[in-house]
């Protein structure tokens, strides 16, 4: 986890202790040793079909009509404001602000039937986070607890074997989901799996109470409509050691215990030094490895390709995780906007057409062109999905002054998108029925899409992890979906 560090700290004991803005050599060391032992046992291995996961989360909710599940038969007040178009697979159609997806419709496939029964944004979460529908024992809306189900995240990155020495094998970004009441939201963390298992969230986009999207380009308020807030920026990580900190002194063991000895009353959180001792080596290899840190930087990428993902919050987001799955992290989950952006109970309509879908469909096909001509669409697995979808028909009461309709909370049906990784392009699993209301056809659950994840990165079925007590809880609760 990120430590919050007071602000008399100087320049470089900071730099030293966070690492840029990631607190390696402060915390998180536990995320960045690629030779820790594993306590994930299985009988026999799987055929893996991918390499590596980037896991996209719309928090909030996906609008499914007004996205991959157009209704253009239903009722005014069900089908909305939006037209569909064909996509290049027949018969396809999606809405009319997602052309570039739509022109790519054969890298990708869909689900059109994931159900769970939660209509609240907590419950959504952790369903969605950890793919697991019950909730957890101990469970409390208000806040993770240790109890709460791990993530996926946190189970990919503990599961399947490091493929960079230098790299945490699980790495969340551009911040935490925390709602602008100041919860964060469960599920995003290690749970029973302890907290040394979280996943490795790097802060690249400063949580604002005030800012919804893809800044600067697509900034909005819910009521308000397009804003711009200068004070908001995309950060890349700084890895740079600071002034006058050597690679030898970063290899003195006894020198860095001191700094870190001086600094720990400093912070709120500390690590431990023993853990430092488990794990500096491989801070000072991550830290001084040029090709690590061309993995954070996406402001110095050409600008051609920062102009394909988006120069946004939504691009430079999605431009970072294919740069880090290319170095070898094993699952990069990707938030598109914290505060549950994608909750657009007010101005549904001109927030998703204006601010919303645009970003997401110019990074998400940037995404996918990148990771075809690398050669690395096949071994990498692309999931993107909300906690819910959204209710079949508009609202009529609005809930702000001066707004106009949107969609409430919706957990019966949402629409998936999953592509690479061994998964078939051009497939639809699953239909909602005429109102897209719930699933009539190959109802599919958190637990399947969970497997789906689990099967391509060849985790066995038989595969458990091991608590701190030594007892085995199992990685699947459902079976894989098939794309045919």
């Amino acid at each position: 986890m990120t430590a919050y560090f007071p602000a008399h700290l100087t320049t470089n004991r900071r730099t030293l202790l966070q690492a840029g803005s990631l607190g390696l050599l402060g915390l998180g060391m536990n995320h960045v040793s690629a030779l820790r032992a594993s306590d994930v046992v299985s009988a026999n291995p799987a055929a893996a079909t991918a390499k590596s996961v980037i896991f996209i989360f719309l928090s909030g909710g996906l609008a499914q009509h007004d996205s991959f599940d157009p209704k253009p038969g239903a009722p005014t007040d069900i089908r909305g404001e939006f037209n569909p178009i064909s996509t290049q697979t027949p018969g396809v159609q999606i809405t009319e602000h997602l052309p570039l997806l739509a022109a790519r419709s054969q890298k990708w496939s869909m689900i059109r039937s994931l159900s769970h029964p939660y209509n609240a944004h907590s419950e959504g979460h952790m369903a969605m986070l950890a793919m697991r529908t019950p909730m957890p024992p101990g469970y409390n809306a208000s806040k993770p607890q240790p109890s709460d189900w791990p993530s996926i995240a946190s189970i990919v990155g503990d599961a399947v074997p490091a493929r960079s020495n230098n790299l945490p094998p699980a790495v969340a970004l551009p911040e935490r989901i925390v709602h602008n009441t100041g919860r964060t939201l469960p599920g995003q963390f290690g749970g029973m799996m302890g907290s040394r298992r979280d996943p490795w969230f790097i802060t690249a986009s400063p949580y604002n109470s005030k800012s919804y999207g893809a800044y600067p380009e697509y900034e909005f308020h819910f009521v308000r409509g397009r804003e711009r807030n200068p004070e908001l920026k995309f950060q890349s990580p700084n890895l740079s050691l600071p002034e006058g900190l050597s690679r030898a002194r970063l290899s003195d063991r006894d020198a860095l215990r001191g700094i870190l000895e001086g600094q720990r009353r400093d912070l709120d959180q500390a690590a431990s030094l023993q853990t430092f001792d488990r794990h500096h080596q491989s801070a000072i290899s991550l830290l001084t490895d040029p090709s690590v840190q061309r993995a954070f930087d996406v402001h110095n990428a050409p600008a051609e390709v920062q102009d394909r993902y988006g120069r946004n919050a939504f691009g430079w987001s999605l431009l970072m995780a294919r740069q880090l799955v290319q170095a070898g992290v094993n699952l990069v989950q990707v938030n598109l906007g914290n505060n549950e952006t994608w909750d657009t109970h007010d101005n549904n309509f001109p927030l998703l057409r204006d601010c919303l879908l645009p970003p997401m469909d110019r990074g998400m096909s940037a995404l996918l062109d990148d990771l075809q001509s690398l050669g690395m669409l096949d071994e990498t697995l692309i999931v993107m999905c909300g906690e819910m979808g959204r209710t079949p028909k508009v609202n009529a009461l609005n809930r702000s002054p001066g707004a106009l309709a949107g969609r409430d909370h919706w957990g019966a049906v949402q629409s998936v998108l999953v592509a690479g990784g061994g998964i078939k392009g051009g497939v639809v699993v699953g239909e909602s029925d005429k109102d897209g209301a719930y699933p009539v056809d190959d109802v599919q659950l958190p637990e399947n899409l969970g497997a789906t994840i689990y099967n391509a990165l060849g985790i066995p079925e038989s595969a458990v992890w091991k608590d701190d007590v030594d007892r085995p809880h199992n990685i699947y609760y459902g079976d894989p979906i098939l794309f045919a």
